[in-house]
């Protein structure tokens, strides 16, 4: 079953470290794109966090953000090396502009990433097992929702494929009718010129017309290619880009349809099956 690009998923815990939570969402794209949102101290894990999701997502643009708030009741320390370093920068800074120090707005230094740290520091390996833990976990809710929105996905799909067999089905029985209705119309066009044609050369000007106009092996393209992409549907795998190509073959068969039909009818047809093809192809951006 097929799944969609689109999906959304929060999973939290609660542990010695104090609250873990993780939130991600998902939307279509060419390729697998993370874009990855952690807290200062544990970007050191940004590696392993790819390593995760690539093993699980296929395809799509994920936005991953990472939260932490410290357990209730630690305390807060400020990283002293740091401060000391930034208030250094700071004098450096004045000296260059050539003006006296001012007072400095404490509440902004305080928003320095890593200044401001729980009492007990925040050591990366002891959060590992529960950072991917608890990503194991967001990345099964985000499977199971573009799961059910792939299930909806290819509702559609299936729905459209049997739209474009009917009208496959209605211009292959038509055919018959619209070979006589070209022979018709040559000699009705042959009576009003009052040209006497040698029948020989009648029957191989209408078999070259016949054979100019001749659909037939489109329409079979056209069923092979629905039948593949009710059997692709069914796949367990990322499927998206074997989908698009079929719909661009399905939708070549469908313009070459057009510039060959030989009757209103068939003309007609071949507009609803495009109309019916890019309408998948719409659909089908968002496949994984």
């Amino acid at each position: 079953m097929i799944h969609s690009m689109t999906g959304y998923a929060r999973r939290e815990r609660q542990g010695p470290w104090g609250e873990l939570s993780w939130e991600l969402r998902s939307v279509n794209h060419r390729f697998l794109e993370i874009s990855l949102h952690l807290p200062e101290g544990l970007v050191v894990l940004e590696g392993d966090i790819r390593r995760r999701m690539g093993q699980i997502l296929g395809r799509g643009r994920v936005d991953a953000w990472l939260r932490h708030r410290p357990a209730p009741g630690e305390r807060l320390r400020l990283d002293m090396n740091l401060a000391t370093e930034l208030h250094g920068l700071y004098g450096e800074l004045a000296d260059v502009w050539e003006r006296e120090e001012r007072p400095v707005d404490l509440m902004e230094v305080l928003r320095w990433p890593g200044l401001v740290q729980t009492a007990s520091g925040m050591d990366p390996d002891s959060f590992r097992d529960g950072v991917l833990d608890l990503l194991d976990g967001a990345l099964e809710g985000l499977r199971e929702t573009r799961a059910r929105e792939g299930e909806d996905l290819a509702a559609v799909l299936v729905e459209k494929v049997g739209a474009i067999r009917e009208h496959v089905a209605h211009i292959r029985a038509g055919l018959p009718e619209t070979g006589e209705a070209l022979r018709e119309r040559l000699q009705s066009r042959l009576k009003e010129l009052g040209q006497q044609v040698d029948p020989g050369r009648w029957e191989q000007e209408l078999v070259y017309y016949l054979h100019r106009q001749d659909v037939a092996e489109e329409l079979d393209r056209l069923e092979t290619h629905a039948s593949e992409i009710l059997r692709v549907l069914q796949r367990r795998e990322a499927v998206g880009r074997r989908l698009d190509f079929l719909v661009q073959e399905c939708n070549r068969e469908a313009n070459t349809l057009g510039s060959k039909a030989g009757d209103h009818r068939t003309s007609m047809a071949s507009v609803e099956l495009k109309v019916l093809i890019e309408q998948m192809r719409e659909q089908i951006q968002n496949v994984e």
